[in-house]
């Protein structure tokens, strides 16, 4: 259904069919170029090699043919029912230039693959898997509509495309889902999304969080009275309302400005615009109400979306609806019950969602009722003929691929998101989102970058330009556990902030901040009850250790903080540790009581070492400063002060020790991070035997070491001296003796083979001759003719088995004679 814009009315111009209205159209369109962002074009498709289509797509069968038929009348009637709207889109060719009804395009499918299960997934694949071939003119219907298996092939089509891809998987997911043709805006159907913000943008609304009540105790003490005038407190709050007001005021009208400088131009095809979208409606996968979603980007849309501006017709794989509603003011207005024929008109009789659910309950509630079975036979009139096309199938490769040739460019406004393939980049990148201050974008001010597979756990990275702040989002699994990681350089000594996942690390670090001058470490449930530690540095020194000279931060203040311990009093339980190194002196105070609002605490003076001409100096009770909350406590005695001096200046050096540690620990992430950004390794997973080359080289040598081995084991088979070799041992390498005794062994064995075979020879001449002197003998008797003949037959055979044996002997005599002495 046609949608005219105010402009158009206005100056009384209509679209006809005439040959005058298409030549003033031309003309209006000819001072128009479309220019859609580069990434959005796409590249002209490869021929197809018909020989390689199935016959369903190069033919229709009886009943497609039948169908066919019923969609020309159709289209016969609608026109002359309705002849000032469009035409309806119902038989374009496919991409073998064979007529096919809209409805058979679509291929219910239920693909392998989880993400494709609910309508958001299938959504995000298809527009991020096909590039948009824009519609030439965009005011006219496609005169072809190519099978989803075609798109998915060559991973470009029309928005028409896009929707018949999506609309097969949300039907093979079980939404009742159904195919648009509409209109809609310019940005819409050029896939303009340069004034849209970009979803990965969402705005932190920081709300005020409410201060906690304190609970006011029975005998605490009362807060002072507050003096200040409440009329003046009024007046100070008044003044704050007005200012805030005036400040909201001009932000709104900025915005309102800045809106109307970003306002595009006005679009002379505003109505005209041909646009395919997706229905779905509610019921199926319990989704609650209706909702449009736009197979180019794959976001869901309201039905009452101001950029949908008119519906001319919709279908699924089992029926065809035209709207026959009023779409002047757009679609927010209209209603999408397929069951009611004054809204919307279907081509089949009896195929109506509100039919068809009154069919099924039908056939659940009253399965025994003969009439009521032939009612319900009598709907089906004609049925819609099967799908012609094959079944979609996305491999795994291009299903990982994801995006046509592996990435994928959109520009937003103020910002632009590219997309990778897993494993298309070196550095593991997938996701890159450059954020600018301009509307122009050649300015950024913030790069966020998402990972995948990398072997150092890196997640997510992002890059303030300026101010230069890096901040990297770990995953788990790293040596260090390293979590979050933000800094302006990777040289040591400087501001940083390292977060830890303190339940995988032994120390229970759980966050590092540094400074020039400072270091502060936080930790998570430790057994000592410890949680903070600051240190504070002084300004670079030389020290020589072991004969080497380096430059070292002096520390001149540790503060260590503790939880409370249940298992001790509090007036002798650490809450606070203060070790002032370059002051030579320790403070310590104890957790809070109950019933005090003063806590105790000692401080204490460490005594002088021994120097080159003097003596350490003495503990004395001088050194010592405290207070008791509890005065009928017993105070210290002066040997109990000693020992918990020397047990803190123990401590003392055990956390100096610590922290020496931990500035190590620092130049070693540091050092790794070089190196891992230097050369990244990325992680495959031992099931992907496409890119395992590991599993690859392990399988080689594999298959080598069996060849190998089954080698060595032929040659053993015909080795001749492995024998021999076997009670020396099989060794590789034979001494002068080994081999003079394997040498006689072979001459020996050879020697007695070969008498052997001298023996079996003359045996077996001396049994011919034997058996033939018998014979001989025998025939000295009376013999008939026939036994004369036999006789002198055997005895010619027996004659020439002795002369071949002779022959045998005397070769063999003459072939072993020279043997022994070589």
């Amino acid at each position: 259904m046609e949608v005219l814009p105010e402009a158009d009315c206005e100056e009384d111009t209509t679209i006809t069919d005439d040959e005058e209205g298409v030549r003033e159209l031309k003309s209006r369109l000819s001072n128009i170029r479309i220019t859609p962002t580069v990434t959005h074009i796409a590249k002209p498709r490869p021929q197809l090699d018909l020989s390689k289509c199935p016959s369903s797509y190069k033919e229709n069968s009886s009943k497609e043919k039948l169908m066919l038929a019923m969609a020309e009348n159709f289209r016969q009637q609608y026109a002359l029912l309705y002849p000032d709207n469009k035409a309806l889109l119902l038989c374009p060719v496919n991409e073998c230039g064979v007529q096919k009804f809209v409805s058979t395009t679509l291929r219910s499918t239920l693909l392998p693959y989880p993400e494709l299960y609910d309508w958001e997934g299938c959504a995000s694949f298809v527009s991020d898997y096909l590039s948009l071939e824009l519609l030439d003119p965009p005011f006219e219907l496609p005169k072809q509509l190519s099978s989803p298996t075609w798109v998915l092939q060559t991973q470009r089509g029309t928005c028409f495309d896009f929707s018949s891809v999506l609309c097969s998987l949300l039907l093979g997911a079980g939404y009742n889902a159904y195919c648009v043709s509409g209109y809609a805006t310019k940005e819409m159907c050029l896939l303009d999304q340069s004034r849209q913000e970009c979803p990965l943008l969402q705005t932190q609304i920081q709300g005020k969080t409410e201060e906690p009540k304190k609970t006011m105790r029975k005998y605490s003490v009362k807060p002072p009275r507050d003096l200040h005038s409440s009329f003046e407190k009024r007046q100070e709050e008044k003044r704050h309302t007005e200012a805030k007001e005036a400040a909201l005021k001009e932000q709104l009208e900025a915005e309102r400005l800045q809106k109307e400088k970003e306002r595009p131009p006005p679009d002379p095809l505003l109505g005209l615009r041909v646009h395919s979208w997706v229905l779905v409606l509610s019921g199926n996968r319990e989704e609650p109400e209706n909702f449009f979603i736009d197979p180019l980007t794959g976001k869901s849309y309201s039905t009452t979306n101001e950029n949908f501006l008119g519906i001319e017709s919709v279908w699924n794989h089992q029926n065809y609806w035209v709207n026959k509603q009023d779409c002047t003011f757009g679609c927010g207005e209209m209603t999408f019950d397929m069951g009611d024929l004054s809204k919307w008109e279907y081509m089949l009789c009896g195929l109506t969602s509100q039919s068809m659910a009154n069919i099924s309950e039908l056939k659940t509630l009253q399965e025994s009722e003969d009439e009521e079975e032939e009612e319900m036979d009598e709907l089906k009139v004609f049925e819609m003929p099967p799908s012609w096309v094959t079944k979609i199938d996305i491999s795994p490769p291009d299903m990982e691929m994801r995006f046509p040739g592996g990435m994928k460019v959109v520009q937003y406004r103020k910002a632009k998101l590219e997309k990778f393939a897993p494993y298309l980049l070196k550095d593991g990148l997938v996701t890159k989102l450059t954020i600018y201050k301009d509307l122009d974008c050649t300015q950024p001010s913030t790069i966020k970058e998402w990972f995948s597979h990398r072997g150092d756990c890196l997640d997510e990275r992002e890059l303030h330009t300026d101010s230069n702040v890096t901040s990297e989002h770990f995953r788990p699994g790293r040596k260090d556990a390293l979590r979050y990681h933000r800094y302006v350089t990777l040289v040591p000594e400087t501001e940083r902030q390292m977060d830890f996942y303190s339940h995988t690390r032994t120390d229970g670090l759980a966050r590092r901040s540094e400074k020039p001058f400072e270091m502060t470490e936080t930790f998570e449930d430790r057994t000592d009850f410890l949680f903070c530690r600051h240190v504070v540095y002084g300004k670079q020194v030389k020290v020589i250790w072991a004969g080497e000279a380096f430059e070292q931060r002096p520390i001149r203040r540790v503060e260590e903080r503790f939880h409370r311990d249940p298992s001790k009093p509090a007036s002798k339980d650490v809450a606070e540790r203060v070790f002032l190194m370059s002051d030579r002196r320790i403070q310590v105070t104890y957790h809070l009581e109950d019933d005090r609002i003063i806590p105790a605490w000692l401080n204490f003076t460490k005594p002088k070492e021994a120097a080159d001409s003097q003596k350490a100096q003495d503990f004395t009770p001088q050194m010592v400063s405290s207070f008791q909350v509890d005065r009928s406590a017993k105070p210290y005695k002066n040997l109990q002060l000693y020992e918990m001096l020397v047990e803190l200046m123990k401590d003392e050096e055990n956390v100096e020790l610590r922290i020496r540690d931990s500035e190590k620990a620092v130049k070693s992430i540091l050092s790794s991070r070089k190196k891992e950004e230097s050369n990244t390794d990325l992680l495959i997973s031992i099931y992907n035997t496409m890119r395992n080359k590991m599993a690859h080289r392990h399988m080689e040598e594999k298959e080598r070491m069996a060849k190998e081995k089954k080698q060595r084991q032929k040659e053993k088979e015909l080795d001749l001296l492995a024998p021999f070799q076997a009670p020396l041992g099989q060794p590789e390498a034979l001494t002068d003796q080994e081999a003079l005794q394997l040498n006689t062994d072979c001459l020996t064995e050879f020697n007695q083979l070969r008498n052997n075979k001298t023996i079996l020879i003359q045996s077996r001449i001396k049994k011919e001759e034997e058996e033939l002197q018998k014979k001989k003998q025998k025939s000295q008797l009376t013999l008939s003719a026939e036994d004369e003949d036999e006789y002198l037959a055997s005895c010619s055979e027996a004659t020439l088995r002795i002369d071949v044996l002779k022959m045998r002997l005397s070769r063999h005599m003459k072939k072993y004679a020279l043997k022994p002495q070589k």
